[in-house]
């Protein structure tokens, strides 16, 4: 059945990019369609975050369909096939996981992400560094960096020790604005993102996902001061900052 269906999508995939198929989908590129798949997986995890299981279904689909849109351009050039696709993924999740499908044994999450990474460095990695997209979001490339540099021991052992490192480049940003050297202000700034998101692997915080949902919870209060002083029949703009205050915190309280 689930060929079937998976072959059935596929097969759409190919009638819509044909002679006879939709003007759009034919003027698509591998270029042309980066935002698409970046929009797409930012919807995944929405509904994953409001735990929309029906959105979840839809927007999961949405993104295989990225895969397969992606699949089929490559098909038309003789790069590769879904199929091709398939294989390839297949053959890393049995090789890199030796311990289910070999004779290896491995106990815990941890010793599996350093066997992760050293399997990928046997793979042709020139670095253990390697394998981070340079466009990742800046928080994630940051985590993923570290955590690729702690499978080789270059880690900090205590939190303690990770909190008096915040500590030490929160002190360095503050000299660096009292100069009021611009660049030196954000090469700081950078170093104390860097050094809370290293703290984030020790308190088993999502950097990324931590700040998403800070931002939700800030749009969520910030709508919810409109409403209210529009309730009182004022305007935003003809607010005092002090009045606006009162109702976060009242907002913040409740």
């Amino acid at each position: 059945m689930i060929e079937t269906t998976f072959q059935q999508l596929v097969n759409i995939m190919e009638k819509l990019r044909g002679a006879d198929g939709c003007p759009w989908d034919k003027e698509q590129t591998h270029e042309s369609l980066k935002p698409y798949l970046l929009e797409e997986a930012y919807e995944v995890l929405e509904t994953i975050d409001e735990k929309d299981f029906d959105g979840l279904k839809e927007e999961l689909g949405d993104l295989l369909l990225q895969v397969i849109f992606h699949a089929q351009l490559a098909r038309e050039k003789n790069h590769f096939t879904i199929i091709d696709v398939l294989e390839t993924i297949n053959q890393k999740l049995v090789r890199r996981h030796p311990h289910v499908f070999g004779q290896m044994e491995i106990n815990t999450s941890e010793e599996q992400r350093i066997h992760w990474e050293h399997l990928k460095k046997q793979e042709g990695k020139s670095s253990v560094l390697d394998g981070v997209p340079k466009a990742s979001p800046a928080l994630l490339r940051a985590r993923r960096v570290q955590q690729k540099a702690s499978t080789v021991g270059f880690d900090w052992e205590e939190t303690e020790q990770v909190w008096k490192k915040v500590t030490e480049e929160t002190a360095e940003l503050k000299e660096a604005i009292d100069s009021k050297n611009q660049e030196n202000i954000e090469e700081e700034f950078g170093d104390l993102l860097f050094a809370l998101v290293n703290l984030t692997r020790f308190i088993k915080v999502d950097p990324e996902n931590a700040l998403r949902l800070a931002v939700e919870k800030f749009t969520s209060r910030f709508k919810r001061i409109e409403k209210t002083m529009e309730a009182c029949g004022k305007d935003l703009r003809d607010s005092t900052l002090e009045e606006m205050d009162a109702v976060w915190n009242r907002i913040k309280k409740n």
